[in-house]
């Protein structure tokens, strides 16, 4: 049994391993000229204290392979859009083109996949540490992600204050739109609620025939 759960746990790390190599493969080659290396590098603060959080927390939180995966899922989404500095990501542009967007909204994309991957884990330590009930819990979930949105619009905003003062949105990636924090938030929404509603019908799926 013991030889079990150490083959167990090495497998678990091995994956974990090749999720982070591949992040940081991914962030190197994006660090090499990115488009606007001012924005790069405040779009990456906040990367790096998560990822060490992570790093240093990984034995206490003991997070789920599949909480891992949406991790690293989120983190090369926006290690790509940070080198070019989301609203000149060459998919968007693409999109916009090609399906005459009136904005590049590859941007919406990450702040959808911000509340669809990282609500999943934030779930799980719900689960395990707050002692709710499971429907409670994804509405919490879903609620934190909602606030964590919103807690960012704001450094951003601060810090686009500091940085790049009178460009404000325009530095920020907002493409003229006055309420792009407020749509980005709803996206980070939107996502958030997707992903539970998609765990509660897997969830339910499983569950045997009576």
């Amino acid at each position: 049994m013991r030889d079990q759960l150490r083959t167990l746990q090495a497998s678990q790390n091995r994956f974990i391993g090749i999720i982070a190599a591949i992040c940081v493969a991914v962030w190197i080659v994006a660090a090499i000229n990115p488009i606007d290396r001012q924005a790069w590098l405040l779009e990456n603060v906040l990367l790096i204290i998560f990822a060490a959080v992570l790093a240093l927390s990984k034995g206490r939180l003991n997070l789920s392979l599949a909480s891992y995966l949406c991790l690293g899922l989120f983190v090369l989404l926006h290690i790509i859009g940070a080198h070019y500095t989301y609203a000149k990501m060459p998919l968007g542009l693409w999109a916009q083109d090609h399906f005459g967007f009136a904005r590049n909204h590859y941007d919406r994309l990450a702040h959808f996949a911000f509340g669809f991957f990282l609500v999943f884990p934030l779930r799980e330590l719900l689960l395990r540490f707050s002692g709710a009930r499971s429907g409670w819990v994804c509405f919490l979930a879903a609620a934190m992600i909602l606030g964590g949105s919103g807690f960012f619009e704001v450094l951003e905003a601060i810090a686009a204050e500091g940085l790049a003062q009178g460009q404000g949105v325009a530095w920020l990636g907002g493409q003229g739109d006055e309420w792009d924090a407020q749509n980005d938030m709803l996206a980070a929404l939107l996502g958030a609620v997707a992903m539970m509603a998609l765990t509660a019908l897997v969830k339910r799926s499983r569950k045997p025939a009576q």
